[in-house]
């Protein structure tokens, strides 16, 4: 199953890069004048951090705005295509590396764009705010029993590298929800590993479900960016080639981290995110 999932992921991102690439070959002349050494360090970085779990696209808005390198317009766009290649590689990679049951990657893995597809339209519907403000507290509510579980006070989190039962039932309906959310910019890592962590899952299973999940996701849609031209060629090549390399040496860290230093980085992680949701709700609300 698990190579099923390989040859799925290689058949819908072979077509979009032929695609993507022979579109900036076509532009290739009228390609931004921003600089080449700034793109390829935000590809580098933030994909690095993407893999730890940490994700993106927060950060690549947050430079590509301070910077001026991409224009606001065409800044989702960019990140959709230029992290579709370097997001299919996190999946291929951790499938290689890290062991789960093949029933429980599959489920959740195609759970999610389910969810973007189904659900995508009933969420944006949703106030942004009260989600980000539910997630934010839900994730802190979630960091709270792992701080517990770190510092001994109680005992959760296992060594589990796949699901039966109403575990995965309950897995599978988080992750169709959180593929839904991921449509209006509500990231899906954290969440994931969450809930992985908390079904009493090895914390590093999260990392090729929730990566093989978002790969199909981007590989499926970012197509459309590049036929609308809604996108900046020489930012999405930047992020996509040195976006890769930040991934490889990123999965290296992974492999090599212990059980217990991986449980303090999800709580970080998980930390992390609940604090922006709030921070982000706050500036909806002003």
């Amino acid at each position: 199953m698990v190579n099923v999932l390989r040859i799925l992921l290689c058949g819908l991102t072979l077509p979009f890069g032929a695609y993507f690439l022979a579109d900036v070959y076509k532009k290739r002349k009228a390609l931004s004048p921003a600089p080449w050494a700034w793109l390829l360090g935000t590809g580098f970085v933030t994909n690095m951090f993407d893999a730890l779990g940490v994700g993106s696209f927060a950060q690549q808005t947050a430079i590509f705005k301070f910077l001026k390198l991409v224009d606001d317009r065409v800044i989702p766009g960019t990140m959709n295509v230029g992290n579709t290649i370097p997001t299919v590689a996190q999946a291929l990679i951790f499938m290689s590396f890290v062991p789960v049951s093949p029933t429980t990657l599959a489920s959740l893995a195609a759970a999610a764009p389910a969810g973007a597809v189904l659900g995508a339209g009933f969420v944006s519907k949703m106030s942004r705010r009260r989600i980000q403000l539910g997630l934010g507290c839900g994730l802190l509510a979630v960091a709270s029993i792992m701080l517990a579980d770190r510092l001994h006070w109680l005992p959760v989190g296992g060594e589990a590298f796949g699901l039966t039962g109403w575990k995965l039932a309950v897995a599978v309906a988080v992750s169709f929800v959180f593929g839904a959310l991921q449509t209006i910019g509500v990231g899906f890592y954290a969440p994931c590993m969450a809930t992985i962590f908390a079904l009493g899952m090895h914390p590093k299973t999260a990392f090729p479900i929730m990566m093989t999940a978002t790969a199909m996701l981007m590989a499926a849609g970012s197509a459309r960016f590049v036929k609308e031209e809604a996108y900046d060629p020489k930012a999405a090549l930047a992020l996509t080639l040195f976006g890769i390399a930040g991934v490889l040496l990123a999965a290296y860290v992974v492999k090599s981290l212990p059980l217990d230093v991986m449980r303090w980085v999800v709580l970080g992680v998980v930390l992390y995110t609940s604090a922006v949701m709030f921070l982000s709700a706050g500036r909806l609300q002003r």
